[in-house]
């Protein structure tokens, strides 16, 4: 019997600072605590996934990608400003900008902006 559980009701009452991993490990323990059926759901939240943010792609032939050496610049399918995909093993889980996560511009993060919707809602 499959069990219903209501998304919107569960995210409503979210702050708008909660990150959506954290939304996401409390609608999985809610569901286990009224299913009953996991009885360890922190096991779940340990597995490892692979994240990446693809910046953009490009196609080019073998014999331009044999040229390619040190200072050369492959151009992106993806414009500056333009959002970025979020993908964990292989899917689009969210879209966001690139941004500077630290004062000597070192290094570089992900603010998210969009959360694709499950079953691939907003996934092109």
């Amino acid at each position: 019997m499959a069990q219903s559980f209501d998304y919107e009701s569960a995210t409503a009452s979210d702050d708008a600072e909660t990150s959506p991993l954290e939304r996401l490990a409390e609608i999985a323990a809610r569901t286990a605590e009224e299913t009953g059926k996991f009885a360890n759901v922190d096991a779940i939240l340990r597995i490892p996934v692979t994240m990446q943010v693809v910046l953009g792609s490009a196609t080019i032939p073998v014999a331009n990608l044999m040229k390619l050496g040190r200072g050369a610049v492959v151009p992106l399918d993806h414009r500056v400003g333009e959002p970025v995909d979020v993908v964990v093993n292989g899917r689009v889980v969210a879209r966001g900008e690139v941004v500077v996560v630290e004062e000597d511009n070192s290094r570089f993060g992900v603010s998210l902006t969009e959360i694709v919707g499950p079953l691939g809602q907003g996934d092109s």
